[in-house]
């Protein structure tokens, strides 16, 4: 009987051996699709109310150094969390294309300069905001832009459902800037919550 238990003991270590080796070999030669995979699950965009007003596409320098805004789907801008060592282009824009490529900048949001809400969102994974759990009030956020630099100081962070948009208020009294991402931020199938990072403009 001992001899029977003591076989059958290292053949579970090998088995789990084996099964160990192997999830190490997939996630070497696989990981890069994996992590692909689960971002085209965990689609990031929030609904987003457009802006009442009707904005011009030209701003005079009292208003903000903006002048011609970006074409949709163009990067415009660099947005850096030195943080957790984030350096990532900013497209104007939020569709699953674009969010391939870097951060996007939901369309019924200010721009950086135009003292209003701005939204940006990212994927969850290793390259983009899967850190941002590592985050703190008083951390800056710096948005570097064609027409001028702007860093933002992180104030807040709340995990909020998918659905409350009002989590993400457009409003033109102050700037700030909110960047989002799914979470959990090693999630499995369709992610229905949101992590987001609230930075106010400093002065």
């Amino acid at each position: 009987m001992k001899k029977i238990i003591k076989a059958t003991i290292i053949e579970l270590i090998v088995a789990l051996l084996i099964v160990t080796i192997i999830l190490i070999a997939i996630k070497l030669f696989f990981g890069q699709e994996i992590d692909n995979a689960i971002l085209l699950v965990n689609q990031v965009a929030m609904k987003v109310e457009n802006i009442s007003e009707q904005r011009e596409t030209q701003i005079d320098e009292a208003n903000s150094k903006l002048i011609n805004y970006p074409a949709y789907g163009t990067k415009y801008a660099t947005i850096e969390i030195p943080k957790i060592d984030i350096n990532l282009p900013v497209y104007f824009g939020d569709t699953l294309e674009i969010l391939k490529q870097g951060v996007g900048h939901s369309s019924g949001s200010y721009f950086p300069g135009e003292g209003g809400s701005i939204i940006y969102m990212g994927h969850n994974s290793k390259s983009v905001f899967r850190r941002f759990s590592e985050l703190q009030i008083g951390n800056e956020i710096k948005v570097t832009t064609d027409y001028g630099e702007y860093t933002y100081k992180i104030y807040d962070m709340q995990i909020v459902k998918e659905t409350e948009v009002e989590k993400l208020p457009i409003q033109k009294e102050k700037e700030i800037l909110m960047v989002y991402t799914c979470y959990p931020f090693v999630n499995i199938g369709h992610a229905t919550q949101r992590y987001v990072v609230y930075a106010e403009l400093e002065k």
